[in-house]
């Protein structure tokens, strides 16, 4: 028979036991450990990505047309259309200052009105990569455009506006496979069938990203306010019990 859960319908973090912890990557973005647990009675290894994080912009202009950019993906061999993203790898940058930074290099836009869309756990099964994605309004173009500032894959990032309907669309039939995409594309399109109604402030706490602080799942330092500091150093010496 099936158990039926009769507690709060809403992700609680309570993290198990972690027996040993072995550090076997340590890369310029994020980490791997392998890590023993104990996880309902029973002894089990995991191999866990310890990722910074990353936010993300749903950028909508007043014809409900949102912007994406053309970005290609070395570890798939494909170009993606995906919204305007970045890491949180800058020891002295707020999210929020993360994402307009990030609007302005990869699609040369400004926005006067910012509203957290939705917040997200990318990969919880192997990584703890939390992704925020706001949603920019009121849109304004930079002057000169885009500044090419990245490398490689960000060398050239071609963008389109589409009506956020033929996203959905796109979404749905499986033309987007960009998880930040699919995300605010979703989310987007409830937020406007609910009148904006559900929108929150553009600094509004982040629980999920200060809850992966408290209990070493970010490759950051400590900090006094690790809502708003992100600070990328070498993550803890591993811990063997």
């Amino acid at each position: 028979m099936t158990d039926i859960w009769r507690g709060p319908v809403a992700d609680q973090w309570e993290p198990a036991q972690v027996l040993e912890s072995e550090r076997v990557h340590q890369g310029g973005k994020w980490n791997v450990v392998v890590e023993t647990a104990s996880i309902g009675g029973q002894r089990v290894r995991r191999d866990v990505v310890i990722h910074p994080g990353a936010v993300a912009v749903v950028v909508l202009n007043q014809m409900n047309q949102i912007h994406l950019i053309r970005q290609y993906r070395q570890p798939l061999g494909a170009f993606l259309w995906e919204t305007p993203a970045g890491l949180l790898d800058d020891p002295q940058e707020k999210p929020l200052v993360a994402a307009q930074r990030e609007l302005a290099e990869e699609a040369g836009l400004a926005a006067r009105t910012w509203h957290v869309l939705v917040d997200f756990l990318n990969s919880p099964g192997g990584s703890s990569e939390a992704i925020r994605v706001y949603l920019a309004r009121d849109i304004t173009t930079i002057d000169g455009g885009r500044q090419y500032t990245g490398e490689a894959e960000e060398m050239d990032l071609p963008g389109v506006w589409i009506n956020l309907s033929s996203a959905v669309d796109a979404v749905l039939d499986g033309s987007f496979g960009n998880p930040t995409t699919v995300v605010g594309v979703l989310a987007a399109e409830a937020a406007r069938a609910a009148d904006w109604k559900h929108l929150r402030d553009p600094d509004s706490p982040w629980l999920a990203r200060e809850k992966l602080w408290s209990i070493g799942r970010l490759p950051v330092g400590k900090a006094s306010n690790p809502a708003a500091v992100v600070s990328v150093v070498d993550i803890a010496e591993p811990n063997n019990n």
